[in-house]
Order: structure tokens, then sequence, then C-alpha cells
């Protein structure tokens, strides 16, 4: 028994390593083929970064619809958007401070505050998404890219930032001289490579594939942990470690960005996953649940409220007269994360009684 646990504990690891490294693979090229069409880097950020940093959680969504494991979408769901935000967008504004543009504030930003109360309306009615539900999720998802093609099309002048999406963190330092200079002519060999579009159609598909491997691994080995070694819900695996690995593209590329000062991509990022993760997401893991809908639980409810006041705290944060996300807010944020999780845990083990 000892053995098989920790055979699903390596099998777990390695399916984060392939999400981890299959999104970045696929925002590479994705986000590369973007700029070549003159795409600004909010809108990268928004829409192309945005949903290669949720295809995790889209191929966790289907694994688990496909597997009957309704918990871990809802929970993969509700608990990547409270990561997103509290954690992800708290760490990047604590280390530099994130303008929001007016676009944002007026309109990105109450449309996620929107939809995570939709969210919670859905699920709540009937404790379950039904079919309908789902295509109306899928179909806001259509209409906010729609929006977003206009709004790039109407920045077609506007200059590119220098910023890329980077999921990988610089590791040069850690390695000796030799393996140092090993690795940075592989690192420039695949910059370079990145200029040419077959070589960034072809990392996308494999990062693809990756992503697609590691969630059925990352999905198959979370169900077993959670059942067979810990005995708890499969929901709560899916809040915390299934939420964490599915949300580590969005960390690296934003906390990356916000060290570069790269806000465009570290907001927008953030923003875009987060309504992708509902809409998107959402609605597929709806729709791939057959005719019996996709279950919400009391603790599917109880995760999604939490997402809700993670989206208001961040609307509410950034119409200050600087109208950007500080310090302050981003500690504000890594609190309510650590005060959120105390909870579940408190409440998992009989301490209180939240449901």
């Amino acid at each position: 028994m000892a053995g098989k646990a920790v055979l699903y504990v390596f099998l777990l690891l390695i399916g984060f390593v392939l999400l981890v490294k299959g999104a970045d693979f696929f925002v590479d090229g994705a986000s590369g083929i973007a700029k070549k069409l003159k795409v600004s880097a909010f809108i990268i950020g928004v829409t192309v970064v945005a949903l290669g940093t949720s295809a995790p959680e889209m191929a966790v969504t289907v694994i688990s619809a496909v597997k009957g494991e309704s918990g871990i979408i809802v929970g993969n769901i509700t608990g990547s958007n409270i990561i997103n935000i509290f954690l992800i967008l708290g760490i990047s504004a604590v280390i530099c401070k994130l303008p929001v543009e007016k676009t944002t504030r007026f309109i990105d930003l109450p449309f996620l505050l929107l939809l995570s109360g939709l969210f919670v309306l859905f699920g709540a009615t009937g404790n379950a998404f039904v079919w309908w539900e789902g295509l109306i999720l899928i179909l806001l998802y259509c209409a906010f890219m729609a929006y977003n093609i206009v709004l790039a099309s109407r920045q077609s002048k506007v200059s590119l930032e220098q910023a890329t999406a980077v999921s990988v963190m610089q590791t040069e330092e850690c390695l000796t001289a030799e393996v140092k200079g090993w690795y940075s002519k592989l690192k420039a060999g695949y910059e370079n490579m990145q200029s040419k579009v077959w070589f960034l159609v072809i990392i996308t598909v494999i990062g693809l594939g990756m992503v697609v491997g590691g969630a059925e691994l990352v999905v198959s080995s979370a169900q077993y942990i959670a059942e067979e070694v810990i005995g708890i819900p499969p929901e709560i695996v899916a809040l915390t470690v299934v939420a964490f690995g599915t949300s580590l593209p969005e960390l690296v590329t934003s906390v990356s960005a916000a060290r570069k000062g790269d806000v465009g991509i570290a907001t927008g990022n953030i923003i875009g996953s987060n309504i992708a993760n509902i809409l998107f997401i959402g609605g597929l893991g709806v729709l791939c649940s057959g005719a019996e809908g996709l279950y919400f639980s009391t603790e599917g409810l109880v995760s999604g409220v939490a997402a809700l006041i993670a989206a208001a705290l961040v609307f509410a944060s950034c119409w200050g007269k600087s109208k950007s996300i500080g310090r302050i807010a981003g500690i504000i944020m890594l609190g309510c994360l650590a005060v959120y999780y105390c909870l579940i845990f408190l409440n998992l083990y009989g301490v209180i009684k939240l449901y």
C-alpha cells in the first residue's frame, strides 16, 4: 500500500511537470504567433496567454468529466480562480505595483465579478449545472473573445510592448559554468527558432499533447490519493493540490512578468484566465458531463463564494488615486488565501463547522 501511494505521488508530480512545461510550450508558440500578427501585450495576456495557461484546467476538466469526477471539476475551477487572485496576483502586486487600465476597470473586472456570481447562482440552483447553463457559459466566452478581437483590431497601431509571456524561471545562476554555457546555447537556439512560424506551430501542438497527458496523470493520481491514501473528498484535493498544480503556469508567467515590469501580461493573464476558467472550462465541463449535468456540492458553493469574494477584492483594490493594485492589496490577498485554507482544513477535521 505504501509503495503504491509513493508511486501515485510520483505520477502526480510527473503530471504537474507535463502540465507546466506543456503550457509553457503552448504559450511560447501561441503568443509568438500573436505577436507576429501585431497584437498588443495586454490582449495577448487576456486571450492567448490566458487560454494557454488555462490549458491544464481544460484538460483536467475534460478527463474528470469523462470519469464522472464532478467534484474535481468544480474544485479545480473555483480553486484555480482563488489561487490566481489571492496567491498569484497577490505575489505580483507585492513585487511590483500593477496599474489597471481604464477598460479593465470598467469592463473586464466587472465582467469577471458578474461571472463569478453567475457561476455560484447556476450551481446553487438545483445543486447542479445543466447542459443549457453550460451552453450559456460557452456562448458568453465566445462573446468575450469577440470583444477582445475587436479591441485588438483597434489597438493594431499601438506599438508592442517588449513583454514576452515567460513560464520558465531563470535558473542559470544555480548551474556550473560549463552547464550554464551549454544551457545558454540551448536556450538561445530555442529563442532563435521562435522566429519561424512553423516552429511556433509545432511547439504549440506538442505543448497541448503534454498538457493532455499530464492532466490524465494528475486526475488519476489525485483521485487515488484522495480516496485510498488520505481519505478526504476529491473536491478538497482539487481545491488544494490540483488547483495549485494547474495554476503553476499562471504563477510563473505572472510573477516573471511582474519582475520585469510587464504589468500588461501580469494582470491580463490573471483576469483572462479566471474568465476562461468560469466560461470556457466551466461550460466545457458541464457539456462533457452528459445529461445528468455537473453536480455542485456544498463544498463547491463555499469555494464559489470565496472565488466571488476574490473577484470583488481585486475589483475594489484598483479604484484608488493610482488606479493600480498596490503592495498593501497584495498582502491582503495573501492573507485572505491563508485564512481561506485554514478554514477549509479546520472544517475538514471537525474543528469548526462551515458546511
